[in-house]
């Protein structure tokens, strides 16, 4: 016989941990970062028709001190990717990153000097979102996978040594252009 059971009808039963969770998720604040094609189809995921506002997204910034999700849509140059360093660092922990469409996540067709081949090498990336570009609802359907991931985040010190390790790690994997140790 569980708990549940031996309390009166009206009491809830969470961990902190759930409810800080829902709340996080319920209130995800893109900051907006289209620089191609992808731009167009991540626009298209605001409009009446599929409504980012149903999951708490109603608030799309261009200012990275008051969002929490960047969205990378398109292929990232070697000149972009500092500010696209710098925008995430402006960005409030917890922060979570989206890579829409092939160029973002790979470097897609642009296999030369001049784009970055992910956008992984310049920020941590929490989803992958493949295409050429994406519709809409692919979008959503990768909103809604980062809310779950959002949902079970941990709390606490252990979270933010995960990050660093995994920011530096990704850091010394390749170089940007203009860093010590790229090739000129």
């Amino acid at each position: 016989m569980g708990l549940e059971e031996k309390l009166p009808s009206g009491f809830l039963l969470t961990t902190v941990e759930q409810v800080v969770g829902w709340a996080r998720k319920s209130s995800v604040w893109p900051a907006t970062f289209g620089l191609a094609c992808c731009a167009i189809e991540m626009m298209a995921a605001g409009d009446p028709r599929h409504d980012f506002s149903r999951w708490g997204m109603e608030r799309a910034s261009a200012t990275p001190r008051q969002a929490d999700l960047m969205i990378v849509a398109g292929r990232v140059s070697q000149k972009m990717a500092p500010v696209l360093r710098q925008i995430y660092d402006q960005m409030t922990e917890p922060k979570w990153v989206i890579a829409m469409g092939v160029c973002a996540s790979s470097g897609g067709m642009f296999n030369n000097y001049a784009v970055v081949q992910g956008v992984d090498h310049v920020v941590p990336v929490d989803i992958y979102l493949p295409g050429c570009p994406p519709r809409p609802e692919m979008l959503l359907d990768a909103i809604i996978k980062l809310h779950d991931k959002i949902q079970n985040t941990k709390l606490g010190p252990q979270r933010a040594r995960q990050i660093r390790e995994l920011e530096e790690a990704k850091r010394r994997q390749l170089p940007l252009l203009g860093q010590s140790g790229a090739a000129s």
